[in-house]
């Protein structure tokens, strides 16, 4: 169970749809044991396919406050029914994210704060449960991967303007950026 490298903002394959998952077979199962190594290795709460360069519809998560979900899973060609988001501003204290393929840079976003989460595993098997609060955020932030979208791509404006000043500083938005978890420095400062 190899870590992947993550890619950073720029690399196409996080800009576009990713495909359905039509294969539950052994390469999938170890595509899913690499990410849940690599999500650990970069002290990650959610890792999407896309992430690590695979344009495939799943993603990883462990989260430990959550009512009927495991603690720790996988959500495989996922479906997401959500609660109204707010239209008030992001709470830059309670409402702030961070992204590995955004690596250590946070910004406020407003999400829905119920999410109801249907899907396959790595078997094949049905996978159905809701999550709230900060785990909503988690299933809203991993599934946007999957069509593309990071949560910088959503920003309000003003925070908008920071991101793009950002993004040009550090040399993003080009492909070819990436980093490798426990090798590379933690750009979250774990």
């Amino acid at each position: 169970m190899p870590i992947r490298q993550i890619t950073v903002y720029g690399e196409p394959v996080l800009h576009r749809r990713a495909l359905e998952v039509t294969e539950f077979d052994d390469e999938l199962r170890q595509l899913v044991a690499d990410m849940h190594v690599t999500m650990d290795a970069a002290h990650g709460v959610g890792l999407a396919a896309p992430q690590i360069g695979i344009g495939l519809r799943l993603f990883t998560y462990v989260y430990a406050d959550q009512n009927d979900a495991p603690e720790r899973g996988v959500v495989i060609n996922p479906k997401l029914t959500l609660s109204k988001v707010s239209q008030a501003p992001a709470d830059v204290d309670e409402e702030s994210e961070g992204c590995l393929s955004v690596p250590g840079l946070n910004y406020p976003l407003k999400r829905a704060d119920y999410a109801k989460v249907e899907g396959f595993d790595e078997f094949g098997n049905p996978v159905s449960f809701e999550a709230h609060g900060w785990f909503a955020r988690i299933m809203q932030h991993e599934y946007d991967h999957l069509d593309g979208f990071l949560y910088v791509d959503k920003l309000q404006p003003r925070w908008d303007k920071r991101w793009n000043k950002a993004k040009k500083s550090l040399g993003w938005g080009v492909p070819g950026n990436t980093w490798l978890p426990g090798t590379d420095e933690d750009p979250f400062g774990h």
